[in-house]
């Protein structure tokens, strides 16, 4: 066991003694100067939360590798995070990625979110990179064939969109995690039943690596809907009818958005879940509560409790 890897159990360890889920957090790399600074603002305040990790997004066709990369790397020299890039199989041959890989874990970086990844823009069927790796599976050997990576996965409560079936989908999330990834990372949802069918499901199909609810924040609805809809998830009528109405009305959506997603990790807690990962769309103000809401807390704040 590598000294990360037993540092990171001792973490988690102390974690459960005292109650504490585990949490992770998602970043994805700002587009302009205002939102590079909102993204910092984010890492500042929910830095001492003490994360497992902390992921950073690729865009759709790999156009965002320099930014991630120039994140990642910041993250893992000026803070106490544990950074984990996002690799996908898209736009580069094999040795590329690899090449990557190898510089990413020259600079201390050793936990990888490994994803098949999206079409480019304007196209609408994945067609594999002559030469590269053909999908997420063959993504996880690679990385495995250059160092002893800690190696997240996606896994689809309601099935990936491009899946035949959901049995198909739960063999390659099994053949994903036989290659040596150590957890799935879910799409986000807002049925917590069909989160637990999934999980069971897992568990029936001999997956005994973590499966982590992958939770978002609601910042605006019809950004909500149109993510939803790229990625096959549900959008049940009572979270539309909860927003109805609050297109021009912030702080009544941010309260309703904290009301939803505090009620879905808490339920999902009494389930058992004790790790939870949350796609912050770069802002830190709803993630923070929610945390709080499960008793995740600074390390100050939670010995005064």
């Amino acid at each position: 066991m590598s000294a990360e890897q037993l540092k990171d159990r001792i973490t988690n360890g102390l974690a459960n003694l005292r109650g504490r889920p585990i949490v992770s957090f998602e970043f994805f790399p700002p587009k302009d100067e205002q939102m590079e600074k909102t993204l910092w603002e984010s890492i500042q305040r929910l830095t001492p939360l003490q994360p497992r990790f902390v992921s950073v997004t690729y865009g759709a066709d790999g156009s965002t590798r320099s930014r991630t990369h120039n994140i990642v790397t910041r993250i893992q020299s000026t803070t106490s995070l544990t950074a984990a890039p996002h690799l996908t199989c898209v736009g580069a041959p094999r040795e590329e990625i690899l090449d990557i890989a190898r510089e990413y874990w020259a600079h201390g970086v050793r936990h990888i979110v490994a994803l098949r990844g999206d079409p480019p823009q304007g196209s609408t069927t994945y067609v594999p990179h002559p030469g590269g790796f053909a999908y997420a599976v063959d993504l996880v050997q690679g990385l495995k064939s250059v160092a002893n990576f800690e190696i997240s996965v996606a896994g689809y409560p309601e099935v990936h969109p491009e899946a035949p079936s959901g049995v198909f989908d739960l063999d390659n999330l099994k053949a994903k995690i036989d290659a040596g990834a150590d957890r799935a990372i879910t799409q986000f949802f807002f049925d917590t039943s069909c989160f637990l069918r999934f999980r069971d499901q897992c568990a029936a199909a001999g997956i005994k690596a973590s499966i982590v609810p992958g939770i978002l924040p609601i910042t605006r609805f019809p950004q909500l809907q149109r993510m939803a809809k790229t990625c096959g998830a549900g959008v049940p009528d009572w979270l539309a009818d909860r927003f109805d109405g609050l297109d021009q009305d912030a702080d009544t959506r941010r309260l309703i958005a904290a009301a939803v997603a505090i009620e879905q990790v808490q339920q999902l807690q009494r389930e058992g879940v004790d790790e939870f990962h949350f796609y912050t769309l770069n802002r830190s103000e709803l993630t923070f509560a929610i945390c709080h809401a499960l008793g995740v807390r600074p390390a100050a704040l939670a010995a005064a409790g």
